[in-house]
């Protein structure tokens, strides 16, 4: 046939939509699945070819029921799915997969004829993100699949950032209280007697310090007991260093029990020498607690053969003060090492002031002391209640 007589090609008219995506492409942006619902086949078809275009994984459903369970074990990214249709129709379709929290998640696009606003209303309120009217534009389809897509996409990564940050938070968190554990454990040991338990020596002096400037700043008394174990080289020579460490350690428990308020410190000044710092304190009360120290110590009756008295005692010295700018703490120390001076000069088992002489009034006559037979068996009486 001439070649002349055939009519010139006609270009087609240009998209109302704007510049085209890209259509097809060597590899998909990332592997999406989406489904794609509905009763006719021409649609289907249609819908099938344009989104597969684009490198996705397209799967098909002609009813409301089989998209359902299609979305439950698919998985899909994003579904497409008709409004009208035997059966449920996409509004209950909808519904459903919105209301089950295994597919609430996935983005539903309806497709309709119906342009009415009332209907598209329905959609969005049951769930759906948005709308592609009949007949269908392949450019219009492919631009919304793929916002939605990629919306979905970056919902996802956000939710596993967020969990990865979750994770990362909780595992710091973990640290963090391990870090603290072990902090507390060291700043334990590093504060505390390692026999006794007792806050040791430089806790003392930090304590001490802090209290003496509290005080000063609020104008109130600080009282210091210093207690002395008597006779306690004579009780190591004649039970045993191991009873002599759980005499110390009976003695410590006396004094921390004393202790009654969380602001006051029972502390291990060194040796067979303990101390008690109480703030807010008066002479009156300083005195009630050396008391209560002696009587728990009598009551307990660790035997002790070298002792006139026959049981383990305490001498103590007592310091009261108002603390002052113009006065170190060590005064304070001083006056109530000077009490237990005079403490052991005066017979020891008693308290005396550092400023005057006051004794405690003397102790009744202690219970008599069991015959010592073994060490093993002055260390049981030592710790007995």
């Amino acid at each position: 046939m001439d070649q002349d007589n055939h009519p010139p090609p006609v270009s087609p008219p240009p998209s109302s939509v704007g510049p085209a995506l890209p259509i097809a492409s060597a590899e998909p942006e990332t592997h999406w699945v989406v489904l794609v619902v509905d009763d006719n086949p021409t649609n289907l078809d249609l819908l099938c070819s344009a989104l597969g275009d684009r490198g996705w994984e397209i799967l098909v459903a002609t009813d409301g029921e089989s998209a359902i369970e299609q979305s439950h074990y698919a998985q899909p990214h994003l579904i497409l799915l008709d409004v009208m249709m035997p059966g449920i129709d996409g509004f209950e379709t909808c519904r459903r997969l919105k209301a089950d929290p295994v597919t609430a998640h996935i983005p539903v696009i309806f497709t309709t004829a119906l342009a009415d606003v009332e209907r598209k209303v329905l959609g969005f309120q049951v769930g759906a993100v948005d709308y592609v009217t009949k007949p269908f534009d392949v450019l219009e389809v492919q631009a919304r699949a793929y916002t939605h897509l990629k919306m979905q996409q970056l919902q996802g990564d956000l939710r596993a950032s967020n969990r990865k940050l979750q994770e990362e938070i909780r595992w710091r968190k973990a640290a963090e209280e391990k870090l603290q554990a072990a902090n507390g454990r060291l700043e334990k040991l590093a504060t505390s007697d390692g026999l006794t338990g007792l806050a040791n020596r430089r806790e003392f002096d930090r304590y001490l310090h802090h209290c003496w400037q509290q005080q000063i700043r609020h104008g109130r008394h600080l009282s210091l007991l210093l207690c002395d174990v008597d006779y306690f080289k004579a009780y190591n020579d004649t039970y045993g260093h191991p009873a002599g460490d759980e005499c110390l350690m009976a003695i410590a428990q006396a004094l921390a029990v004393s202790a009654r308020r969380p602001f006051d410190l029972a502390a291990r000044y060194g040796g067979e020498e303990f101390a008690l710092v109480l703030p807010d304190t008066q002479s009156e009360g300083a005195l009630e607690v050396a008391g209560m120290i002696r009587d728990r110590l009598h009551h307990q009756a660790i035997p002790h053969q070298r002792s006139p008295l026959g049981i383990v005692t305490l001498s103590i010295g007592m310091a009261t003060l108002i603390p002052s700018r113009d006065r170190p703490p060590s005064d304070l120390l001083d006056l109530a090492d000077r009490g237990l001076y005079l403490a052991k000069q005066q017979g020891r088992d008693r308290l005396c002031d550092g400023a005057a002489t006051v004794p405690l009034p003397p102790p009744p006559d202690p219970p008599p002391a069991p015959p010592a037979t073994t060490a093993a068996t002055n260390v049981n009486a030592a710790t007995a209640p």
